[in-house]
């Protein structure tokens, strides 16, 4: 797809950011498994966070072009649990606020989204309740002038540095997916507490959470839009986030295909350059077919998302052939490095490990086929 100087320059202006300010850190970070709360700053400070909300609440008021642009290149150059935070923040709670919040709630909690002052997170899946929300058990219950929300969380991107929760429970238990409502929890709250650090097979510096709430008081006006509605809301924002998954997805199979076509070049075998080897040239072959093709399908679904027109069961597809891609391809070009390609220095272990996940959140992909399926052939 071709792009717009405006939108080329800003590509630009994203690359040297990633490149000076997290590139050179990024293999510590992911050895302490930690990321430092600074980053979140200095990405609103540059302009980086939620950039596609109206200028009125701080952001620059561009399209989704822009935003999809900074999940693209920090997948790109491997910056995995980077990417996955950015795209909860600003691609996933933003457009929430955006478009379901009141005006007050709006003019609070945007800016500091905007400006990096507050990191956000949505509270989703439980222990007990992961693609199926429905089994959720968390209640928030009204009691004269708020309510008192109680249960747990896992599973929470962002979950360490949030000072804001998306929250998603039941205010009514007993009417299933009509008595689920969403809360904007500020962490600041008594009774809120944060769980264990989860420990992961791959994108280790990103705070993936255990999250707590004990009789936690929220002022009515934490509600976020109609009490009941909120497995509503959740299908309604669910294409733009397995789009951010599918952008991340793409461009991360797009970057470990280029480190793997330079290694290949320099790696000799029988006296020869990997590269000239008859199995490398066809294995690389098919692997930029594919993402050709998966390319091609997700800048289809980015227009459509532009212009108010991609649909939940596209949103699957492109969720599911953009990971399923990624995967495919790490897998590939680890499989080319050899045994350095097992080794941790080595880019290509880390894309293989953060890739496996992006099969699993936002739905797993046998969540995606039956989605699909419906729209297909109905229940």
């Amino acid at each position: 797809m071709l792009e717009d100087t405006e939108l080329g320059l800003f590509r630009e202006s994203v690359q040297r950011f990633l490149r000076d300010q997290c590139l050179p850190y990024y293999a510590e970070w992911e050895r302490k498994s930690w990321m430092p709360r600074e980053i979140w700053s200095l990405l609103g400070e540059h302009g980086y966070l939620c950039v596609d909300q109206d200028e009125e609440y701080g952001g620059s008021g561009v399209s989704f072009d822009y935003s999809a642009v900074i999940l693209e290149e920090a997948a790109r150059l491997g910056l995995g649990s980077l990417a996955t935070g950015l795209s909860v923040h600003s691609d996933i709670c933003a457009p929430y606020i955006q478009h379901m919040g009141s005006q007050a709630q709006k003019a609070y909690w945007l800016p500091r989204l905007v400006s990096g002052a507050t990191v956000a997170a949505i509270a989703m899946t439980e222990p007990g309740a992961g693609s199926d929300l429905q089994g959720m058990r968390s209640t928030a219950i009204r009691r004269d002038d708020c309510y008192v929300l109680n249960g747990s969380k896992t599973f929470i991107t962002n979950g360490q540095h949030a000072e804001m929760v998306i929250v998603a429970a039941k205010t009514d238990p007993q009417a299933g997916a009509k008595g689920v409502s969403l809360f904007l929890v500020d962490t600041s709250l008594p009774g809120f507490q944060r769980g264990r650090k989860l420990e992961k097979l791959g994108l280790h510096s990103q705070d993936t959470s255990e999250l707590f709430f004990e009789e936690v008081r929220l002022p009515l006006d934490a509600l976020l839009g109609q009490e009941g509605q909120g497995f509503g809301y959740l299908m309604q924002e669910l294409p733009r986030e397995r789009l951010a998954i599918a952008i991340t997805g793409v461009a991360a199979a797009e970057g470990v295909f280029e480190e793997t076509k330079g290694y290949v070049m320099q790696r000799h075998a029988f006296g020869k350059p990997l590269g000239q080897l008859q199995n490398t040239r066809f294995v690389l072959a098919q692997c930029l077919t594919d993402i050709r093709c998966t390319r091609a399908f997700l800048d289809e679904c980015k227009r459509q998302y532009s212009r108010g027109e991609l649909d939940v069961p596209t949103a699957a597809m492109i969720k599911m052939a953009a990971t399923e891609l990624q995967n495919k391809v790490a897998d590939a070009c680890l499989q080319l490095h050899g045994g350095y390609g097992y080794m941790t220095e080595y880019a290509v272990a880390r894309a293989f490990v953060d890739a496996r996940v992006q099969r699993i959140y936002g739905g797993t992909n046998e969540i995606m086929k039956e989605v699909i399926a419906r729209s297909i052939l109905g229940r």
